[in-house]
């Protein structure tokens, strides 16, 4: 589980690093509204996987399918 917060983490991060040099060329009001939603959309992904890889808040529920699972087998 901690993989693959870790690898979505390096993914949005790899993706800003890709973005990041096409945001001042934005020049209509249409591409700022559109590069600020994308940012905003990506500062949040960052921040729910870094709740999660904190654990502040409970994994995705597919995720807690196989904790559970892994708790039934060990009894």
């Amino acid at each position: 589980m901690k993989t693959n917060i870790i690898l979505r983490l390096l993914l949005v991060c790899f993706f800003i690093y890709i973005a990041w040099p096409m945001v001042p060329q934005s020049s209509s009001s249409l591409e700022f509204l559109f590069w600020g939603c994308w940012l905003l959309f990506a500062f949040v992904f960052i921040g729910a996987n870094l709740a999660t890889l904190l654990k502040m808040s409970r994994p995705p529920v597919m995720e807690q399918e196989g904790i559970n699972k892994k708790k039934l087998r060990s009894h």
